[in-house]
């Protein structure tokens, strides 16, 4: 790794993404309350705006919605910003309550860390299960399991001891790489910030310390190096009568000057002549920053088309078999025509096949069920119309993941996990073409 991609991984390390999750009213909104009120983020008149009757209500730093106040749950992903001398963090609060699942999926998306909270009350629930399940699928490399509400059960051990190791069971099994219990009390303070003086038996970190000290890896060098092409810039002026720019955000890896690229699904080769940051020219760029390439030959390039290294590019395919998480109210169905967005590029595509749902109490696969209601984890099968240059999601998140969208009114429906490409599509039928969707 060179002295610049040190550099940048060193300052990107510095930050954490994470996400809260669990059931609903087990304490997540009073547990990044508890964060920010005792890591001193939260400012005098915040503090004072959720204070009632002398004691501040921590839950409502985060329920900034109306019907959230009111209704004393969290509906929408709240993201907070924090920090301590050692790491800033960008936290997203999502909803507990089932119907608001996707919304989990959305704040888990990104995060390299998900605190999974439940009530030692009540211990692993299904909305339990199903949050450890999303995390797995969306491969977020660290949870913590944060038993809540220890004050309410006496801080009792045994009551810890047999959540920790049911809960850490199931996500083993669901190859969740490293899970981390910790026994906490938002509401008392037990764990959160500051060790807890009722549990003496507790010896591991609290879960600031914790989220200070989890190491965050961000390898530039072995990237799969992406860039989505989102603009193309032609100004045509005097100053620029020639200029001819490829704008968007990279999405994983590096790109330098000079380095072979092609452009894809069109498969043409050429190579990086610039590269333009905010306005001024530089021979390196990297993720996640919105850069211009400006390229050596005059290519047909449009916006969706993605940008890789010649070396190092993904297959392109019109079959795509997934794991996803459905999120619309109405089922997604085998047959259903929709439109797949994969990076910048959205295009017409058809369910093909529905091979499996995902039953969370014994994570068996039920086959074939034909449709997949909301909130379901399941295997599908998608043909598109136009060829497509996806990754395994194992390989990258961001290049390895697609939405599928209505086309009647662009609702989002499916949010879904490349798990494998065949580049062998199979035979479509023609009545396919009837009405359009010529796949």
């Amino acid at each position: 790794m060179t002295v610049l991609e040190t550099r940048v991984a060193t300052t990107t390390a510095d930050t954490l993404r994470l996400a809260t999750a669990g059931s609903v009213d087990d304490g997540k909104s009073t547990l990044v309350g508890r964060l920010l009120h005792d890591s001193k983020s939260v400012l005098t008149d915040q503090l004072e705006s959720v204070t009632r009757h002398g004691t501040p209500d921590l839950a409502l730093l985060t329920d900034g919605l109306r019907a959230e106040r009111e209704q004393g749950i969290t509906i929408d992903v709240a993201y907070r910003y924090f920090a301590t001398p050692r790491r800033r963090f960008i936290l997203a609060d999502t909803p507990g309550h089932v119907q608001y699942t996707r919304n989990m999926v959305t704040g888990a998306s990104t995060a390299e860390l998900t605190v999974i909270l439940v009530d030692a009350r009540n211990g692993v629930v299904e909305q339990t299960r199903r949050h450890a399940a999303i995390a797995a699928l969306l491969r977020v490399p660290h949870v913590v399991l944060a038993v809540n509400k220890m004050d309410l059960v006496g801080y009792d051990e045994k009551v810890f001891a047999a959540i920790a190791e049911e809960f850490t069971a199931y996500a083993t099994e669901l190859g969740v790489p490293e899970v981390t219990a910790i026994p906490i009390s938002a509401l008392e303070g037990d764990n959160v910030v500051e060790p807890s003086a009722h549990m003496d038996w507790y010896g591991g970190p609290t879960v600031l310390e914790h989220l200070e000290t989890v190491p965050v890896a961000h390898d530039l060098a072995h990237c799969h190096a992406r860039l989505p092409v989102q603009y193309v810039i032609r100004p045509q002026s005097a100053e620029h009568p020639d200029y001819r720019g490829y704008a968007g955000q990279i999405a994983a890896g590096t790109f330098r000057v000079g380095e072979s690229v092609t452009v894809l699904p069109s498969g043409r080769a050429t190579r990086i002549a610039g590269i333009d940051l905010l306005g001024e020219s530089v021979d390196v760029a990297w993720t996640p920053q919105s850069v211009t390439l400006l390229l050596e030959d005059d290519i047909d390039i449009s916006r969706g088309d993605l940008i890789v290294p010649s070396k190092d590019a993904p297959p392109t395919t019109q079959d795509i078999e997934a794991t996803v998480c459905h999120v619309a109210d109405e089922p997604l169905k085998v047959g259903h025509r929709v439109l797949l967005k994969h990076g910048t590029r959205t295009v017409k595509a058809i369910v093909k096949d529905i091979p499996s749902r995902l039953t969370l109490d014994d994570l068996s696969l039920h086959p074939h069920p034909g449709q997949l209601a909301a909130n379901d984890i399941g295997r599908v099968k998608i043909r598109t119309a136009e060829p497509l240059p996806v990754d395994s999601y194992a390989d990258s998140r961001r290049t390895g993941s697609f939405l599928l969208i209505d086309p009647a009114d662009g609702t989002t429906l499916t949010a879904g996990m490349v798990g494998a490409s065949s580049t062998a599509p199979e035979p479509v039928r023609s009545e396919s073409a009837d009405d359009g969707w010529d796949l």
